[in-house]
């Protein structure tokens, strides 16, 4: 069986030893009540995610309005709070000494009025290289923060996500660049962690289509990919899984 990588510290760590994939990734702490407030002064958005943990259970959003209040958003609900050092309290109270981190948030594209970012799949090949399989774009639910399709984010073609937002050119360059974070993903991931045969990348774009590393999955779920009309990404994907062991 593939090696599996729970901690997303530790996955954003490896992300970072590679200095081409350094620069993509949100500036990213474990959580403390200090730096919560550094970082949305700093920022103005950030999220706040448990350092282990699927589907997006346990994300939350936090935000600084201009003038000084603080919001938290959990699923559809939110919170404000007078003080950003009182929702660090209520925060410090929910989490109850579990490890999780603070991440800068990043203003995604829309689609239909939803954020949306882009699952990138990248896998270890029996010629003992990676290649980026497939990629899918995942829409999240109305009123939601997440965009997991198990949270109930809605699957797309990556295609027509970026032909809301640009040009086919400037759209075929964004997909050849995300073919390209994906295999560094794996190989850094791999370096550190030998065994780790199969990543799936989640990479937001912004409003100038710089693309950002959100989060690296190292079992990623195969299954999402059934979505596309083209049924040779999921065969294939499936053909590299079964050959380096996965079920």
């Amino acid at each position: 069986m593939p090696r599996h990588v729970s901690s997303k510290w530790k996955k954003t760590a490896a992300i970072m030893d590679s200095a081409s994939l350094r620069r993509l990734v949100p500036e990213t702490v474990r959580f403390g009540g200090r730096e919560l407030g550094r970082k949305l002064k700093r920022y103005g958005m950030v999220y706040v995610k448990p350092e282990s943990g699927t589907h997006g259970k346990g994300v939350m959003r936090a935000e600084r309005t201009a003038g000084g209040r603080c919001l938290l958003r959990t699923g559809r609900r939110q919170r404000a709070y007078s003080s950003c050092a009182r929702m660090a309290e209520a925060l410090r109270r929910k989490i109850r000494g579990r490890k999780y981190l603070i991440q800068r948030g990043i203003r995604l594209l829309k689609h239909n009025g939803r954020a949306f970012d882009l699952r990138v799949m990248a896998q270890w090949t029996p010629r003992k290289t990676w290649r980026t399989t497939g990629m899918i774009g995942r829409v999240a639910a109305p009123g939601k923060i997440v965009t997991n399709y198990h949270s109930g984010g809605k699957l797309v073609p990556v295609n027509r996500l970026l032909a809301g937002h640009t040009g086919k050119s400037s759209a075929d360059r964004t997909i050849r660049t995300l073919e390209r974070i994906g295999i560094k993903a794996g190989k850094a991931l791999r370096r550190r962690y030998p065994g780790v045969c199969e990543v799936g990348v989640d990479i937001g774009l912004d409003r100038t289509l710089k693309p950002w590393i959100i989060e690296v999955n190292t079992s990623p779920d195969p299954y999402i990919f059934r979505k596309l009309p083209d049924p040779s990404i999921f065969q294939r994907i499936r053909r590299y899984a079964k050959a380096y062991g996965r079920k």
